[in-house]
């Protein structure tokens, strides 16, 4: 027996995340089958590709990326719940999103740990460096202000949204940008926003511990750390989203594209 289609008001109300316009019942229609075709495209593709790797397999995968278990997050997940009882698909995809992000940040900030010791393999005690570096910090109204000298590097990376907490992600970024741009963004945009991100992360991180070694002005240490304080509170990413919203009214369209990322710089002030 066929699976059923997608219902239009299911359809209906995923668009709801990328545009403001209503939507009515024929264009949901339409977005169905829409939809519909292009899984007609995409699946034997993925079902070429999947052979491809492997003739024996007999369930479709995405050949081009290795994910996390899907069933075994799920039962992590489930394994770690207090008050639900148990885990949608929907929370099970947005978890292996922030898993898979996570390592890749993790992988990234132990590279960057063994590059600084000249050597080619990510060692115990990068991982070590790179853990200590993700690890939420205890908040401690009373505990005294850090002096900040040569030998005080902060070590911070772009992984909390806010003081919330949570990964920063294409997902989130789609999630947040009408609380701060007040219209939705594509995830393409969101892809190149978050390269952006982390291209600037890396660039005051540098400046950090230039400033810290070779520095000989306090100010300008402070000055760097503070950018990235300003990156680590979202401050950058709410510029660029109101930046980007802006340009994007100015050409009457209804939502963030690609076009209007790179068209910001993401290193002007302000």
């Amino acid at each position: 027996m066929p699976a059923k289609p997608y219902s239009p008001s299911h359809i209906g109300a995923v668009a709801g995340g990328f545009t403001e316009l209503r939507l009515s019942g024929a264009v949901k229609t339409m977005l169905v089958e829409a939809l519909c075709a292009e899984l007609d495209r995409l699946v034997p593709q993925m079902e070429a590709a999947t052979l491809a790797v492997d003739e024996e397999r007999k369930t479709l995968d995405d050949a081009a990326r290795t994910r996390l278990n899907y069933n075994r997050t799920r039962e992590l997940m489930i394994d770690r719940l207090e008050a639900l009882e148990s885990v949608g698909s929907a929370a099970v995809q947005g978890a292996i999103e922030h898993l898979e992000s996570y390592l890749s940040t993790l992988l990234r900030q132990a590279g960057q740990a063994a590059e600084r010791d000249r050597v080619a393999t990510i060692k115990d005690r990068h991982l070590e460096q790179a853990l200590s570096a993700l690890a939420p910090a205890d908040s401690d109204d009373d505990a005294p202000s850090p002096v900040v000298g040569a030998e005080a590097v902060i070590a911070a990376e772009p992984v909390v949204v806010g003081s919330g907490g949570g990964m920063l992600t294409e997902g989130a970024l789609v999630s947040i940008a009408k609380s701060h741009a007040g219209m939705p963004v594509t995830l393409e945009a969101a892809r190149e926003l978050l390269d952006l991100y982390y291209m600037y992360v890396d660039q005051v991180e540098a400046e950090i511990m230039d400033e810290a070694r070779f520095g000989r002005d306090p100010s300008h240490l402070l000055e760097h750390i503070n950018r990235m304080r300003t990156l680590m509170g979202l401050g950058w990413m709410r510029r660029m989203l109101r930046a980007a919203a802006d340009e994007a009214r100015e050409r009457g369209y209804r939502r963030i594209d690609i076009e209007q990322i790179v068209n910001i710089d993401p290193f002007a002030e302000g």
